[in-house]
C-alpha cells in the first residue's frame, strides 16, 4: 500500500481541496491563527504542515489574502488564494505538495495497522490478514489516503473511537475512559461528521435491550448499576474528549484576533474571557459553516439530482469498489448463513469481544444511514469511514472455514481456496490500476466511460495535470487548450496551458489541441459536441484530449456547441459564468480579493430580494 498509495500520490498534481488545506495547516503552526478553513477541524492540515514547517517552508502573511481572510466568509474565497500561492508561488509546488502528504499516507498505513491487529481479535491472524489485504488494495484508500483530506483522519479515529467506546463499555476504569477520551476527541478534532459518532454510541446502547450483552446481570438492580457506571464513564470520556479539542484549538488560535467577540467588551477582564471563549467560538462557528454550506447537486448513473438520493452511495459503492471485494462481502454472509443453518458451534467472535463486534456493526449501520439520508451526496471518500468498518465484518471469515471444515463441510476446503484467490485478486486488481485509482470503476461500469455515470473526485480531481505535460511533451506542443475541474492556475504544471471552457469556444480555437476534465463533458459543463471528434483519455480516464477541426460549429448548431441556456455550471455553482474566472482573477491579482467578495455579496442580496419579491407575489 506504502509502494501504490504513495506512487500514486507522488505522480499527481496538488487537488482542489489540498490547496485550502495545505495553506491553513501551515498557518496554523506558523501563526497560531485558525482563521483559514474553519469549516474543517484542523487535525489532518496541521499533520500535513509539521514536515513543511521543519523544513522551512515561506509564506507571506503581509500579502492581502492573509489580511482579507480574517472575516468569517472572507475567508472562503481567501483561503484558497493564500493556499495557491503558498504551494506555487512562495514554495516549489512539488516538494510542498509531496512532503505534505507524506504524514497522510503514514496516517492511512496506521489505520491499515489498525485494522490488521483489531480483525485479528474479531476473528484469528487470518482474520486479521484478510481485512488488511482488502484495505490496502482498496482503490478508495489507495486514491485518497495520501492526499492532505479529512477523510482517512476520521475513518482512523472512528475505527479507534467506536473500539475504545466498547472497551470501555465492558470493563470501565480509568485507562479504558482515557483512551476512549483521546481516541474520541482525535475523531472530532478530524471531521464534524465525527458527531455521527453520538448516535453510534445511542444505537449501541439501545441494541443491549433489544439482545442484551453476555456480561449484563440479570438481576434489575444490579443492571440499573451497571449501566449507571457505564453512562457515568462515557460522560466522563466525552468531557476529556471536550477538553482535548480545546486544549488543541486553544494553541493554535493563541495569536487569532478576538475581534469577533468584541461584542464581551475591550476591558482586561473581557479581552481575557474573549482568549479564553475562543477555542468554543471557532470550533462552533467551523461547524455552522460546515451545516451551511451548499449542498451540490448528486450526479450519479447519468442524472443529475437537485439533491441526494438514497441510492447514491450504494450505487457508488458497487461502481468504485474491487469485484473481488464485493465477492469477499457476498461469501462472508454466505459462510455465516451456512454456519447458523449447520448449527457449528462457534460463536461470530471469541468470547469477550461481543461488545467490540456490536459496536462495529451497529456503527456501520448507523454511519451508512445517515450517509444515504444526506442531502450532501458528492464523492466516495465520504464514505471512507463505513468502508473501514465494512472491512472488518470480513475478520471472522477464515475462523468460520475452520470450524464448518472441522464440523465436515464438504465445500469448506473449496471456499477457503475462494478466498484465497479473492484476496491475490485484489492484490492483481491494485496492481493493474496503478496508478490511477481516483478514477477507477470496476467492469460493472459495463465498459461505458465514467463521465456518463460519476463525477466530481470519484473522476477527476485536477489530479491529472502531469500526465497533461507528459502528452504535450510527447507532441512537441507549444499550446494546449485546458478546461480543468478547478480553482488553480492550470500553468504552475502544464506550462503550455491556456485557460479554456469548452462551453465557449472561440473561433481561433479551431485546429488546437484541447485538454478538458472528464467532469467537464457532461455533468460541470456541457461539452458531449467534443466527443464527435478525434480524442482519447488521459490519467486512466481522469482527463481527455481533443484535436479541434479548423472550423469549429456555431453553438447551438447540430454537433456544435452549446446556447447559453444549457449550459452547466461547475459544480452546480449558481454563480453567473466561469466561477473559475473568479478566483485565477484573485489569484492573479490578490488586490482583486476584496472587490469580488462584494460583487458577490451584492449578487447574493439581489438574489434574496428577488426570491423576497417572488414569495410575496405568491401570497
Amino acid at each position: 500500500m506504502a509502494l501504490l498509495a504513495g506512487g500514486a500520490a507522488r505522480r499527481e498534481s496538488v487537488t482542489v481541496d489540498e490547496v485550502a488545506h495545505i495553506g491553513a495547516g501551515v498557518s496554523y503552526l506558523q501563526k497560531l491563527d485558525m482563521r483559514m478553513n474553519e469549516e474543517h477541524p484542523p487535525l489532518a492540515k496541521v499533520l500535513a504542515a509539521v514536515p513543511l514547517v521543519v523544513r522551512g517552508v515561506h509564506a507571506d502573511y503581509s500579502q492581502v489574502s492573509w489580511t482579507f481572510s480574517l472575516k468569517m466568509f472572507n475567508q472562503f474565497l481567501g483561503e484558497w488564494i493564500f493556499g495557491h500561492w503558498l504551494i506555487t508561488r512562495w514554495n516549489d509546488p512539488i516538494a510542498t505538495v509531496l512532503w505534505a502528504r507524506i504524514p497522510m499516507l503514514c496516517l492511512t498505513l496506521v489505520l491499515g495497522t489498525v485494522i490488521f491487529a483489531y480483525g485479528s481479535r474479531l476473528g484469528d491472524p487470518w482474520g486479521g490478514l484478510l481485512c488488511l489485504c482488502t484495505y490496502a488494495t482498496m482503490p478508495t484508500m489507495l486514491a485518497f489516503g495520501p492526499l492532505v483530506l479529512t477523510d482517512m483522519a476520521i475513518a482512523l479515529f472512528a475505527v479507534l473511537t467506536l473500539w475504545a467506546f466498547a472497551s470501555m463499555w465492558r470493563s470501565p476504569s480509568q485507562g479504558t475512559v482515557l483512551r476512549f477520551g483521546l481516541a474520541f476527541g482525535g475523531a472530532l478534532l478530524s471531521k464534524f461528521s465525527a458527531g455521527l459518532l453520538f448516535f453510534c454510541f445511542a444505537a449501541f446502547v439501545l441494541s443491549l435491550r433489544w439482545r442484551p450483552a453476555p456480561e449484563q446481570p440479570a438481576d434489575k438492580a444490579e443492571l440499573r448499576a451497571w449501566r449507571r457506571i457505564r453512562w457515568w464513564s462515557l460522560a466522563k470520556g466525552t468531557l476529556f474528549a471536550a477538553l482535548v479539542v480545546y486544549a488543541v484549538y486553544f494553541v493554535l488560535s493563541w495569536n487569532e484576533p478576538t475581534d469577533s467577540l468584541s461584542f464581551l467588551g475591550h476591558n482586561a477582564a473581557a479581552l481575557l474571557l474573549r482568549r479564553v471563549l475562543m477555542p468554543p467560538w471557532i470550533y462552533l462557528r467551523g461547524l455552522l459553516l460546515f451545516a451551511v454550506t451548499g449542498k451540490p447537486p448528486a450526479f450519479i448513473l447519468g442524472h443529475a439530482y437537485p439533491h441526494g438520493v438514497w441510492f447514491y452511495f450504494p450505487v457508488l459503492f458497487l461502481l468504485k469498489s474491487s469485484l473481488a471485494f464485493l465477492l469477499l462481502l457476498l461469501l462472508a454472509l454466505m459462510v455465516s448463513l451456512v454456519a447458523k443453518l449447520r448449527r457449528v458451534q462457534i460463536g461470530v467472535v471469541p468470547k469477550g469481544l461481543e461488545l467490540h463486534w456490536r459496536a462495529m456493526w451497529v456503527s456501520l449501520a448507523v454511519f451508512t444511514g445517515a450517509c444515504i439520508l444526506s442531502r450532501f451526496q458528492f464523492t466516495i471518500r465520504h464514505f471512507s469511514a463505513p468502508l473501514a468498518l465494512l472491512v472488518l465484518l470480513l475478520a471472522p471469515l477464515p475462523r468460520t472455514l475452520e470450524s464448518l471444515r472441522r464440523a465436515g463441510w464438504p465445500a469448506a476446503r473449496a471456499v477457503v481456496w475462494l478466498t484465497v484467490a479473492l484476496a491475490v485478486a485484489s492484490v492483481v486488481t491494485a496492481v493493474r490500476a496503478y496508478p490511477y485509482y481516483l478514477p477507477f470503476l470496476n467492469s460493472l461500469s459495463a465498459g461505458r466511460p465514467g463521465y456518463v455515470l460519476v463525477s466530481d473526485s470519484n473522476l477527476d480531481w485536477n489530479q491529472a495535470l502531469p500526465d497533461v505535460e507528459d502528452f504535450v511533451q510527447q507532441h512537441g506542443l507549444k499550446h494546449v487548450l485546458v478546461d480543468e475541474y478547478g480553482f488553480s492556475e492550470p500553468g504552475v504544471y502544464v506550462p503550455e496551458a491556456q485557460f479554456w471552457n469548452c462551453q465557449q469556444p472561440a473561433a481561433e480555437d479551431g485546429g488546437q489541441w484541447a485538454v478538458v476534465s472528464a467532469n467537464m463533458i457532461e455533468e460541470s459543463h456541457n461539452c458531449l459536441w467534443l466527443l464527435r471528434f478525434p480524442h482519447q483519455p488521459l490519467a486512466g480516464g481522469s482527463m481527455y484530449v481533443f484535436q479541434l477541426p479548423t472550423v469549429l460549429p456555431p453553438a447551438g448548431t447540430l454537433g456544435g456547441p452549446p446556447l447559453p441556456a444549457d449550459y452547466h455550471n461547475l459544480a452546480g455553482m449558481v454563480l453567473p459564468g466561469d466561477a473559475r474566472l473568479i478566483f485565477l482573477n484573485c489569484i492573479r491579482d490578490p488586490q482583486q480579493l476584496q472587490p469580488t467578495m462584494n460583487r458577490l455579496q451584492a449578487m447574493m442580496q439581489a438574489e434574496m430580494e428577488k426570491r423576497k419579491r417572488k414569495s410575496n407575489s405568491t401570497k
